[in-house]
């Protein structure tokens, strides 16, 4: 395999080959040619020095570190997970800039809702690398995997002189990454509160563009005064919510009999039930300044503002009866119809009934962990259900959630799926942030880091569910993985001896790693689902894989001899001939397995000679 298929997209590139796609003569041999580029972009581009925007110290190596491509890979853990071989779920243990930038090739496009309550910007403590050019290696470092020397993570406190600068650059490339997972018309909804609302807004119009901005809603998340609040008390949080681009048709909660309670059908009109709407236009419009006559000949006057609609589409309204006049013929009423209304218009004020508040929340997790609240600061279902009854059309779609905490947001989709029997799936990713107070509920109960918590709070509410509806079928499980260094050795050599790097890199793969954890690597970088069905079937003493009904194909023994070749390369044959994949297939095997270069040639021509050209060895 190439040295390029073993990372994560690799986003420049592809943002590259998209701008050759539309400006190809803006490409030269050596790159892009930028005098020619701008030429063509004409006045379109900025190049003063003082431009509207938000900057910090850092941001141009944020924006870096969110292009960079991950070397790193996720291992399965099938001992931690649930319904390991059915589920669509994912929980996945890990720094989220890593997976995310992993979670590319599989699902970029795809996911429909991301929801997440990052870390608060308060002046306590918040995790994040000072050496964050190389993620991947602080993560190893901060979890123990390899050695710490000279390592440490820092705090972010207001003492620290760079207050909001480390806050952005821990958020900036994240969102800058995750952007790509949306699907056209998807969501993103953030909580925050009042200290980096402001900044994050500025940060998300940049990534997500100032147009795709559709509300910031205010969360009332308790109902109690604080007294000890030195000037206010902060009742509220505050949800932004951006959509991924203007395909996002529209937004509305479904319809409640509280929502109807004010159409009825005094006339008995046979288009059902209606209620009274306003004809006035709501802003001046002097074009749609005119008299309305009404049946007895009577004139009625514009208002200040003008009327709603055209003159001709009013008299096709009054034709219709969707336009009435009281008996005595001095004002209008305009008829709204129950069965029009599809849903109800979001407010930007979410308190009340279904919402739910932080005391809720404590009550959920009380509820499922025996009295104890081993988690202080998560958010209520209902308030996640709520966001997901914005698309209350569909239930069948992906919900990320990268500041998982104690995976209200899993919880909550399967909450929704057992309502309207929906096949929503969810993709959690906590990092295993270690819990040091021992005085604390969670590490009472045994926790050692929020992982393991937010693992275990998904295997409580599965439990519940199991309890209170014994007759679901859905889908209740999740499959665990792991970020790690990759399974495939890099190419390290030493200068002083490459006749021993060349021995040392006869076999590829890291020692101690399984099958499993080659084969979802390879689905991680050849861009397949990590919950597509995977069988496997023996063929001539060696175990081959099946993976997505046959797209990838993987035999990962460590020895193929020249005699076993034939036998091997024609059961993988049959065995794609009775799949039928849709798409080209991909065979994958060990390389240090082939017995020689004969062995290997031969097995490729076997394959190719039967339809599958895209063998691989690792």
């Amino acid at each position: 395999m190439k040295e390029e298929e073993g990372t994560s997209l690799d986003i420049v590139n592809e943002n590259l080959e998209a701008l050759k796609g539309i400006f190809p003569e803006a490409f030269k041999e050596g790159g892009v040619d930028f005098d020619a580029l701008r030429q063509l972009l004409g006045d379109e581009v900025d190049e003063g020095e003082e431009k509207y925007g938000l900057t910090w110290h850092g941001k141009k190596k944020a924006r870096q570190i969110s292009r960079a491509p991950s070397t790193g890979t996720l291992r399965p853990c099938p001992e931690e997970s649930l319904d390991w071989d059915t589920t669509q779920n994912l929980f996945i243990e890990g720094d989220n800039l890593e997976v995310l930038k992993l979670l590319q090739k599989s699902y970029a496009g795809k996911v429909k809702i991301i929801y997440i309550d990052p870390p608060y910007n308060t002046g306590n403590e918040f995790i994040y690398p000072d050496r964050f050019q190389d993620n991947l290696d602080t993560y190893l470092r901060y979890t123990g995997q390899k050695s710490d020397e000279g390592f440490k993570l820092s705090s972010n406190t207001e003492s620290s002189g760079r207050y909001h600068t480390n806050w952005l650059n821990m958020i900036y490339p994240r969102l800058k990454v995750a952007r790509n997972l949306l699907c056209p018309d998807g969501l993103i909804f953030i909580t925050i509160d009042d200290n980096e609302s402001a900044n994050l807004r500025k940060i998300c119009d940049e990534i997500l563009g100032e147009e795709n901005f559709l509300a910031n809603i205010a969360w009332k998340h308790t109902k109690q005064s604080k007294n000890d609040e030195k000037y206010f008390s902060r009742h509220k949080n505050e949800i932004i919510i951006y959509r991924k681009s203007q395909d996002l048709a529209e937004l509305s909660f479904p319809r409640t009999e509280k929502d109807n309670n004010n159409y009825s059908n005094p006339d008995e009109d046979p288009k059902g039930a209606w209620r009274s709407g306003d004809v006035r236009s709501p802003n001046l419009r002097e074009t749609l300044k005119y008299d309305i006559k009404t049946p007895s000949g009577r004139t009625i006057s514009p208002p200040d503002l003008g009327w709603r609609w055209s003159k001709k589409s009013v008299d096709e309204k009054i034709a219709t009866g969707e336009i009435i006049f009281s008996e005595d013929e001095t004002r209008i009423i305009r008829k709204i119809y129950l069965d029009n209304q599809e849903g109800r218009t979001p407010e930007n004020i979410w308190d009340g009934e279904g919402f739910g508040t932080t005391r809720f929340a404590n009550s959920e997790i009380k509820a499922l962990f025996d009295g104890k609240v081993p988690f202080d600061t998560a958010k209520p279902t209902s308030l996640i259900c709520k966001m997901m009854d914005l698309l209350h059309k569909e239930n069948e779609y992906i919900v990320l959630d990268f500041f998982a905490g104690s995976s209200s947001t899993a919880h909550a989709a399967l909450v929704k799926n057992v309502e309207d029997n929906g096949k929503r799936k969810f993709i959690m990713v906590q990092l295993p942030e270690k819990i040091k107070d021992e005085r604390s509920d969670a590490y009472c109960l045994g926790f050692k880091n929020i992982a393991e918590l937010s693992k275990e709070r998904i295997r409580r509410a599965v439990g519940k569910i199991r309890q209170d509806k014994p007759d679901y079928d859905g889908d209740l499980g999740f499959k665990v993985f792991k970020l790690d260094s990759s399974n495939i050795r890099a190419w390290n050599p030493d200068k002083d001896d490459l006749e021993k790097t060349l021995l040392d890199h006869t076999e590829h793969l890291v020692e101690g790693r399984s099958e499993e954890d080659v084969l979802y690597e390879l689905l991680l970088k050849r861009s397949v689902d990590l919950t597509v069905p995977i069988e496997k079937k023996e063929i001539v003493d060696k175990m081959v894989y099946s993976i997505g009904y046959g797209v990838l194909f993987a035999c990962l023994d460590t020895s193929i001899e020249r005699d076993e070749v034939e036998g091997l390369g024609q059961g993988i044959v049959d065995w794609h001939q009775e799949l039928k994949p849709a798409s080209d297939t991909q065979v994958v095997f060990r390389d240090s397995a082939f017995a020689d270069d004969i062995a290997k040639t031969n097995m490729t021509a076997i394959l190719e000679q039967n339809g599958i050209a895209h063998v691989r060895s690792l």
